[in-house]
């Protein structure tokens, strides 16, 4: 049994496994096994990588080649085959999957779901719309009042100002009124005076 603490030096690994060295080194290309180095750069191998490479072994002595192996490694479409469940024995599934009717499947289990969700989001949108919108009506009413305020405020103040000159303007006249008065008086005194 392997010890799950241990690092395993290659030779050990070969002793394991029934691997030669050299072919240790080569399958860890083939089936990219990522196999630990310690601060020296040798490699060491944990019971991880000891137990991938004997599963590997068990399906070559099933009669697999490489690639099939790299498939059933990197693959989700590996399952017991039912009729020698208590033999243990792989097959592979060799059958491209329909991505378009996979989507079509997910689609129609979700479609339902997804869709009363959407409703549901979009109902909240419309009525923080409707609610948002209602907001921006009074704020616009409310702008539209205190400017109207503003400006008859202002408009009684430009009136108040045009009165007041008006009356400035009236005294002005009846100052020139009465200046005028006087001097027509003077004139008619004084020639009434000399012809008088």
């Amino acid at each position: 049994m392997l010890d799950v603490n241990k690092e395993y030096t290659i030779s050990e690994v070969a002793e394991i496994t029934g691997y030669a060295p050299h072919v240790l080194r080569y399958y860890e290309k083939e089936f990219d096994i990522e196999v630990p180095r310690n601060n020296s750069n040798h490699r060491y191998y944990t019971y991880k990588e000891i137990e991938l490479l004997l599963y590997i072994k068990s399906l070559q002595e099933k009669g697999f080649s490489n690639k099939q192996i790299k498939l059933i490694l990197s693959s989700p479409e590996i399952v017991m085959n039912n009729q020698d469940e208590s033999t243990g024995d792989l097959v592979s599934i060799n059958k491209e999957i329909d991505t378009y009717q996979l989507i079509k499947e997910i689609s129609i289990s979700l479609k339902e779901e997804f869709f009363q969700k959407l409703q549901v989001y979009f109902e909240n949108n419309n009525a923080m719309n409707i609610k948002a919108i209602e907001e921006l009506k009074e704020e616009i009413i409310m702008l539209r009042n205190e400017l109207n305020s503003k400006e008859r405020d202002v408009l009684i103040s430009e009136n108040a100002k045009l009165r007041m000159k008006i009356k400035e303007k009236t005294l002005e006249n009846i100052e020139l009124k009465e200046k005028l008065k006087k001097a027509e008086e003077k004139k008619f005194g004084f020639l009434k005076k000399i012809f008088g």
